[in-house]
């Protein structure tokens, strides 16, 4: 029940190069029903500008994607390097 969406900018002035929104599955409990699926968002812009060229910008993506995948599953940022 994810989404993942590609947008040019992200809404604040930080230069993410993707968002996860939702509940991860870690915190849901036994009524969770009914709501929109979760979002992930990757953010065209600021991967090409940390990017030098196509390569590169296929080697960030797949981590990217990965990491708000993990936040999905409930893995917070200081465990992330046992899996990405």
């Amino acid at each position: 029940n994810v989404v993942v969406l590609v947008e040019d900018e992200p809404e604040s002035d930080e230069d993410l190069m993707g968002l996860y929104e939702g509940h991860a599955l870690t915190e849901r409990g036994w009524d969770y029903a009914g709501v929109l699926p979760d979002r992930i968002i990757i953010y065209r812009n600021p991967t090409l500008r940390g990017c030098r060229d196509e390569a590169a910008v296929i080697d960030e993506a797949a981590p990217t994607v990965g990491h708000e995948i993990a936040h999905h599953f409930g893995i917070e940022h200081d465990a992330m390097g046992e899996f990405l």
